[in-house]
């Protein structure tokens, strides 16, 4: 279920919603390298801004989730859903895996603008990630059906190092972790139907 074997155009193909998630927050980050004042203002008016946010700019919710403060950062998030999303992609169809993914983004996002100050910026797919987790662990927790027994415990233990690596590491959003892994959890049930194909 983790372990990807398909060539570059079957998992196109396979996985189109994590292929263009993929292809898009790469252009953006490329985008963004452009030294010019235009694309510089673009940059500053997606990322995740509270103050922004309490001044009316609601958009800021979302739109962090498609951008990444380095390489390394794009590269850490990309892995993780070349990962774990084709998986969820497949069992839970194009449209509701799209609903949930941004839709945990949104939510670890909100959390961050209720509990960090108004200065706190941040961008980032984590929350979205953590999201996917959400999910997974609502299959391990209620819909044992839906994944073997050694997927069930490799997502247990991935996810466990990676909370405990939210608290260990430095300049990370803690809340759009903990909120967005609240949020897939909460959606999980909403969109894996009775008939979902399982691993």
């Amino acid at each position: 279920m983790f372990i990807r074997t398909e060539n570059f155009q079957t998992f196109i193909r396979l996985y189109p919603v994590t292929t263009a998630i993929l292809a898009l927050q790469l252009a953006i980050w490329i985008v963004f390298l452009i030294p010019l004042p235009s694309v510089q203002m673009w940059s500053d008016l997606m990322i995740g801004f509270n103050w922004g946010i309490a001044n009316g700019e609601w958009w800021r919710f979302a739109t962090p989730i498609l951008i990444h403060g380095g390489f390394s950062h794009l590269l850490f998030n990309s892995m993780s859903l070349f990962l774990f999303a084709p998986g969820l992609e497949r069992m839970l169809g194009k449209m509701r895996f799209m609903i949930i993914y941004f839709g945990a983004g949104v939510i670890g996002n909100i959390g961050t603008y209720f509990i960090e100050p108004l200065e706190y910026m941040h961008v980032g797919a984590s929350g979205a990630i953590f999201g996917l987790f959400g999910v997974y662990l609502y299959i391990v927790l209620f819909r044992k059906e839906l994944m073997g027994s050694a997927n069930s415990q490799i997502i247990v233990t991935i996810l466990a190092i990676s909370v405990l690596m939210t608290f260990i590491n430095h300049n990370i959003n803690i809340m759009a972790h903990i909120f967005g892994l609240l949020g897939g959890l909460a959606l999980a049930p909403l969109f894996l139907s009775k008939k979902s194909d399982g691993y």
